[in-house]
């Protein structure tokens, strides 16, 4: 058991250190990014702002970065993009479950959907706070309840994280960043991205979520 300990911590350092580091980015690095996608994509999803007040006040760059590119990859097909329901599974026409917590998007629709998933952008927090940490448990918490959805049901939700600034999960947050390694090898959420990384894989994951939501409706 110490040898598989040791083994796995030394994984999770290399995945943080030479994978995850490189690619968060700070809110200088995101704006540039956002402005750079707006322009070639001419966006009809929405772009929310932050919840900063003066100076800071700005779209939020991150999450308006992922709603673009998955309505650019999404083939017309529905997105919500801030559902203002819980998620629920059916099953002829009756629900069957209920998840505990609202969430920060749903594909294709928060009622028998295809992909459920959570934005933890911080770019201007100056500590790492209990409100950060707090979500790292409930995302757990949702893992869990998919988790048992799937075992007890057999229905398949995708559960997926986006998470980016560098100064607030690298510099004052790393312990969490290992919580999130430990999420993904857990089972309980089927992909972290982190910063720049969702520019080259979410298109890939929309895309099989277009194949997963049309292959439901026939």
């Amino acid at each position: 058991m110490g040898a598989s300990l040791v083994e796995y911590f030394d994984y999770r350092a290399r995945v943080l250190n030479q994978f995850v580091e490189p690619r968060l980015m700070d809110v200088d690095d995101a704006r540039n990014a956002f402005n750079e996608l707006r322009g070639q994509l001419q966006p009809t999803c929405p772009l929310p702002m932050n919840k900063q007040r003066g100076d800071k006040k700005a779209p939020a760059y991150f999450t308006g970065i992922i709603n673009m590119l998955i309505e650019a990859n999404s083939k017309g097909l529905q997105c919500d993009y801030d559902p203002r329901s819980l998620t629920i599974a059916t099953r002829n026409g009756l629900p069957i479950r209920t998840l505990a917590r609202r969430h920060d998007g749903t594909f294709t629709s928060p009622v028998d959907l295809v992909a459920v998933w959570e934005i933890k952008e911080y770019y201007y927090t100056t500590t790492f706070g209990s409100r950060i940490a707090d979500g790292i448990y409930e995302s757990q918490l949702d893992g869990m309840e998919l988790m048992e959805l799937r075992k007890a049901e057999r229905i398949q939700i995708g559960h997926y994280l986006f998470v980016d600034s560098h100064f607030t999960w690298w510099t004052q947050g790393k312990s969490y960043l290992c919580r999130l390694i430990d999420l993904i090898n857990m089972g309980l959420v089927d992909e972290v991205l982190f910063g720049a990384e969702v520019m080259q894989r979410l298109p890939q994951i929309v895309a099989l979520w277009v194949q997963r939501a049309r292959a439901c409706s026939r």
